[in-house]
């Protein structure tokens, strides 16, 4: 599994606006300053975040974008999860049940299984605020594992 460019800057976008919104919306412009991405790349990504239900954005003077829900409502997990799409590292666990016909007698599936159980535990294991506070470490990663 690579997490995108698409990816990455969602979450560093969401970071953002997380550390900014106190004063009010947060600008794609401003964002795109701070963060050095494309403010073309911040609109597509806006987009799939707005239409997510995690952003509201705030027309005219002072306009922008703010977050629907407090930073510690977010996780890691969810971010990449609009972005992304499924995190499974392989194609017989993106859907709910597992349509692979050999995966009755497959050796191997519990394996993959695992492994997509510690990447949604640690992804969901990190909030937004988690990240704003400089909270992660990486000393949880044990934990997951």
């Amino acid at each position: 599994m690579k997490i995108s460019t698409k990816g990455r800057y969602a979450l560093r976008m969401m970071i953002d606006i997380a550390e900014n919104q106190e004063s009010g919306s947060v600008s794609l412009k401003d964002i795109s300053k701070r963060q050095d991405i494309s403010l073309k790349y911040l609109e597509q990504i806006v987009g799939l975040l707005t239409r997510a239900g995690f952003l509201k954005s705030r027309r005219g003077a002072g306009g922008g974008y703010v977050l629907t829900k407090t930073p510690d409502k977010y996780t890691v997990g969810d971010i990449l999860r609009v972005t992304e799409g499924n995190l499974a590292p392989v194609a017989c666990l993106e859907e709910k049940d597992n349509l692979c016909p050999k995966a009755e007698s497959c050796k191997a599936v519990k394996y993959w299984q695992g492994l997509y159980d510690v990447i949604n535990n640690y992804l969901d294991g990190t909030t937004l605020l988690d990240l704003t506070e400089d909270k992660w470490n990486g000393d949880n990663v044990g934990a997951f594992i």
